[in-house]
């Protein structure tokens, strides 16, 4: 199929689309926190990709490889807009449904804490756990070295450790949990 689409068959390349935007849009928003900014990353990225198709030599896997499309295209986003709040050129932003669509109290948490981690350290942690890609598969995504994303996810996992207040390695359900038991214990109680 990869072939087929790289040769111009307009159904494969559909059927590619289909496969890889959900992934797209998933990584974006994460990204880009704003659920209109990442359909427009993600329509931008499927652009991009069928224009770079044709180019695409297989050293990576297709999925891993429309992801680095993807990260380029959220990353150029912040920048612009960056530069529009800058400049006072930003437009007005329309409040629609899809901003409130958060279910549960843990991923709205989990959110906003990783919405604070430095770009490349979310986009590592995006890439890792959210999308569950392998280091190798990562850094190809990201444009680095399988080191450089191993470090950056240590970094990012310190810097949420300490964002929930906890000490111990565990899983980030886990690290929750804790808070939310923190949370609910009464001032006076003692440990």
């Amino acid at each position: 199929m990869i072939q087929a689409a790289r040769a111009g068959e307009r159904a494969a390349q559909a059927a590619l689309l289909r496969g890889l935007q959900d992934q797209w849009y998933r990584m974006v928003l994460r990204l880009l926190g704003d659920a209109e900014n990442a359909r427009e990353a993600t329509q931008e990225t499927a652009l991009r990709f069928l224009k770079r198709l044709p180019g695409f030599e297989g050293r990576s896997e297709i999925r891993t490889w429309s992801l680095g499309i993807a990260i380029n295209v959220a990353r150029e986003m912040r920048r612009q807009k960056k530069r529009e709040e800058l400049t006072g050129n930003a437009p007005a932003r329309a409040v629609g449904p899809d901003i409130a669509v958060q279910k549960r109290e843990e991923a709205e948490l989990v959110s906003r804490v990783i919405d604070t981690l430095p770009l490349r350290q979310r986009e590592a942690v995006v890439l890792r756990f959210f999308e569950q890609l392998s280091v190798e598969e990562t850094a190809s995504a990201m444009g680095c070295a399988g080191g450089t994303v191993k470090a950056l996810v240590f970094q990012a996992l310190r810097n949420l450790r300490q964002s929930f207040g906890v000490q111990k390695k565990g899983s980030l359900r886990q690290r929750i949990a804790t808070e939310k038991e923190l949370d609910d214990e009464p001032a006076s109680r003692t440990t």
